[in-house]
């Protein structure tokens, strides 16, 4: 029993102490609550300078070619020879590959017999129209002067109507045959297979070969795949502006690119097209970006990052981001006054936020802010500056 006593006993002046040690602490000001008693805070301070500051964007987007189709076939057939490989260069008008081609030659032949058969048939209807026509000349003389028949008369007409007749059709099978036969040529000329792109895109620089389909023996139909072309000379970066930046984005803008493939490499383009609408889903726009690529370092799918620099203010107000800080649901900096060694937090209106900078709007000040060590702040607070060149 007296054991018990004595642990009650000890938790009572334990207890007393400790009330005594609390009170003693917080009737002196509270030396360990940030702002209050009389110790000074340790801080780093920065000088408020005017400077200019760039309103910029940072994104990131993917690369695309300026221009890709797909070389495929019009006609069926087997293929007989392909020329180029995943990466081969290829100019204007190059040959890509070629098709089996006799069955095509054989149809060129036998359009060429067909129309040639068809200039004889013309030569013959002539003859017999021009002997139909001086026949039926010659009723018409007869008639006149009363020897002739009117019989005979009408059959030297009906005879020449028909000569006249099966001539004209002679000549426009003349002109079906040579309308097959050309056909049949341009048949032909399918079965080899040209690189060619748009007209007003034509220019003295080549293209490449992106992506090969099939192989030497393949039984090929119209449209199927053989290879694409790309035109990597101008590349797209393609990325996606939220709606907070869109108003700022203007075509024409310049744009800095940066791909962890060239880690050392700055790359420049400009804003040549942007979307005039928003996606529901993610409330941004597309946003290209032409990039020259005459040495083709840059290739379709790289990861890229763009930064845009919207505007820039000169003579701007500016401090390290570091040192804003929010007292009673206000923002604002602590500036320090190096005589008295005191703060005085003063409310602020930011502009352009730009890295580790932030423009000051309003009010207009000078001297020194803290960067470090505000948290433990209040206005007035006694400071100490650890910064070694202050």
């Amino acid at each position: 029993m007296k054991k018990y006593y004595g642990i009650i006993i000890l938790i009572i002046v334990v207890s007393l102490f400790g009330w005594q040690l609390y009170n003693r602490i917080f009737s002196s000001g509270g030396d360990f609550g940030p702002g209050r008693g009389s110790s000074a805070v340790a801080v780093e301070v920065s000088p408020v300078r005017i400077a200019a500051i760039n309103d910029e964007g940072s994104f990131t987007g993917s690369l695309l070619p300026r221009a890709q189709y797909t070389v495929v076939p019009k006609v069926t057939g087997r293929l007989e020879k392909i020329f180029v490989n995943i990466g081969d260069e290829v100019k204007y008008n190059q040959l890509i590959a070629l098709l089996e081609d006799e069955e095509y030659f054989q149809q060129v032949e036998r359009a060429q017999a067909e129309l040639e058969v068809a200039k004889a048939t013309v030569v013959e209807a002539s003859t017999s129209f021009e002997v139909a026509e001086r026949e039926f000349e010659r009723a018409k003389i007869l008639q006149d002067k009363k020897i002739g028949s009117e019989s005979e008369l009408d059959n030297a007409h009906a005879r020449y109507k028909a000569q006249e007749a099966n001539y004209k059709v002679s000549h426009a099978q003349v002109a079906q045959r040579e309308a097959s036969l050309k056909e049949a040529k341009v048949r032909l000329s399918y079965t080899k297979i040209h690189a060619t792109w748009e007209e007003e895109s034509k220019d003295n620089k080549n293209r490449v070969v992106g992506e090969r389909f099939v192989y030497e023996g393949a039984m090929l139909t119209p449209n199927t795949p053989i290879v694409t072309i790309l035109d990597i000379n101008t590349v797209i970066a393609v990325i996606y502006v939220i709606e907070r930046d869109y108003p700022k984005v203007k075509a024409g803008m310049e744009a800095i690119i940066e791909t962890d493939a060239f880690p050392s490499r700055v790359f420049k383009g400009k804003i040549t097209r942007i979307a005039p609408i928003l996606k529901e889903s993610s409330r941004e726009a597309r946003v290209e970006i032409e990039i020259p690529n005459g040495d083709h370092v840059l290739k379709p799918g790289m990861f890229v990052r763009v930064q845009i620099i919207f505007s820039t203010k000169d003579n701007a107000t500016v401090v390290p981001i570091s040192s804003l800080a929010n007292r009673e649901n206000k923002q604002g900096i602590f500036l320090a006054d190096t005589n008295e060694m005191k703060v005085r937090f003063v409310p602020v209106s930011v502009g352009i936020v730009n890295g580790e900078l932030v423009e000051i709007n309003d009010p207009s000040i000078s001297g020194l802010v803290v960067t470090l060590g505000q948290h433990l702040l209040e206005d007035g607070s006694s400071i100490s500056i650890s910064n070694e060149q202050f």
